[in-house]
């Protein structure tokens, strides 16, 4: 018994190592690893347990914060007329008409027309053909466009394919603006526009144009801006006075003005001939450029003369409708 009971000293001696660094004994580390691992794992689920609990309890609250802002399903639109009617109320459609019916009662009636977007299968239809064809003649803009382009510019609108914008004032052909200036004025001056897209800018010269006494406005078809709301909004009820020509080509344009005795004068800073060094007083048609291009190259050799502006500051150019109004002021009063 005392041999076993030594033995089994001599092996608890063995087994007990002594801890340098925390100064206690401690028993088999296998052992004890273990069991600390049993009570880590045990400390750790009762903190899940609680965890979860806690997370139960949360959700369900805030559940019950969440839930009151669900009972109304007004927040949420499920309709593509909602999203319409939400777009068309920030974006002004007064002058716009589409569908099928409603454009084709337009286009034969006496409507003044700015422009028409439609697809390829309204020229299938004899009767729009003839109709669009007609219009196009007269210096309306028609873009053929895609179905979903059209659904974009109308913001998902029933258009049927077609649709257009109403223009704020009537046209005339370019024969009538040549007869109607020639029997009214001996001296006549016409504004020609090439490539003013800002309709503020456009708006601008034709109040300039009314103002100085010119006897018409000429647009191209393309690149330029149409007469919308805006152009007659700035025009301040010029519109209503001065008489507006919309040209498919126009370089064309000039050459008939040409041939009708009009001198073509353009208005560039690159002129070599200051305006108030014109004497010339025959009737004249005055090409006004945009700002940042100024007046196209082919445009320029239509040109009989190239008048500058004597700038006095260090200010190199003016404003496109500035430019226009103090040119105007001298060629008028000559």
């Amino acid at each position: 018994m005392k041999n076993s009971s030594n033995k089994f000293r001599g092996k608890n001696n063995k087994d007990y190592k002594k801890n340098s660094d925390f100064n206690y004994y401690s028993k088999n580390s296998n052992r004890s690893e273990k069991n600390d691992r049993f009570l880590n794992n045990s400390a750790r689920n009762k903190k899940v347990e609680n965890l979860k609990k806690n997370d139960e309890n949360n959700t369900f609250s805030s559940l019950k914060r969440i839930n009151p802002r669900f009972k109304s399903n007004t927040e949420f639109p499920s309709k593509n007329s909602d999203t319409h009617q939400k777009f068309t109320n920030k974006r002004n459609f007064d002058d716009w008409i589409w569908g099928k019916h409603s454009v084709y009662e337009a286009l034969s009636s006496d409507r003044a027309i700015n422009r028409i977007w439609c697809t390829s299968e309204i020229f299938s239809s004899d009767k729009f053909y003839i109709l669009l064809k007609d219009i196009k003649s007269k210096g309306v803009l028609i873009e053929e466009v895609s179905w979903n382009r059209l659904s974009q510019l109308t913001y998902g609108a029933s258009h049927q394919g077609v649709a257009l914008q109403l223009a704020c004032s009537k046209t005339i052909s370019l024969e009538q603006l040549i007869d109607f200036s020639k029997h009214n004025c001996h001296n006549p001056v016409i504004v020609a526009l090439d490539g003013i897209t800002d309709p503020h800018n456009v708006g601008a010269i034709i109040r300039s144009a009314e103002a100085f006494d010119c006897k018409g406005v000429i647009i191209p078809q393309r690149r330029s801006a149409g007469l919308t709301g805006t152009v007659a909004k700035v025009a301040a009820g010029a519109l209503e006075h001065l008489h507006v020509t919309r040209v498919v080509n126009l370089n064309r344009a000039l050459d008939e003005l040409k041939r009708n005795g009009f001198l073509v004068v353009g208005l560039s800073g690159d002129g070599h001939l200051s305006i108030s060094n014109f004497q010339e007083k025959a009737p004249l048609v005055v090409v006004v450029g945009s700002e940042d291009k100024g007046i196209s190259l082919l445009t320029q050799k239509k040109c009989d003369f190239i008048l500058s502006i004597f700038l006095k500051g260090k200010t190199s150019s003016l404003n496109a409708s500035v430019a226009a109004a103090i040119s105007l002021f001298h060629l008028t009063g000559k």
